[in-house]
């Protein structure tokens, strides 16, 4: 079912903002399908939607970063840049989990997992994230394991 892929929606909405002559969202959506293309090539890999969830979320953490900086430097037109980047990559990304959502599935992981201390971070993780992956900053998510995996 490859209509539905995260990179084909990338590309469809690249064919919308051409028809819209909306140059700002094109240029965006062409520095995701560019990087999704470049690690393609660099790991000769076919790049899944787990995988390119992770790209969204590590081009969106990096523009935060950036924002953040440019406002401490007093730039604001280089932070609403970077701000509006953001909104249009996160229309990429699946419906953000409740709260509820993401305590089930830490608790989920816990069972299956059989985590009982932090020592067993790392596997708990690794089942979190593909669960995850764009739908909740996976930084918070590791602070949440850790409170409860510390009880």
């Amino acid at each position: 079912m490859t209509d539905s892929t995260l990179k084909s929606r990338l590309t469809e909405a690249m064919k919308d903002a051409m028809r819209a002559r909306d140059k700002d969202r094109l240029s965006v959506i062409r520095m995701a399908l560019a990087e999704f293309k470049r690690v393609e090539i660099d790991e000769r890999i076919e790049i899944d939607d787990c995988r390119g969830l992770s790209l969204l979320d590590k081009m969106i953490k990096q523009r935060r970063d950036a924002a953040s900086q440019f406002a401490d430097a007093g730039r604001q037109d280089l932070t609403d840049k970077e701000n509006a980047e953001i909104i249009v990559l996160q229309g990429f990304l699946p419906k953000p989990l409740s709260d509820d959502e993401i305590a089930a599935l830490i608790e989920e992981a816990i069972t299956e997992t059989r985590a009982s201390s932090i020592k067993d971070m790392g596997p708990l993780m690794g089942v979190l994230k593909p669960k995850m992956q764009g739908t909740v900053d996976m930084g918070a998510v590791s602070k949440l394991v850790k409170m409860r995996l510390s009880r």
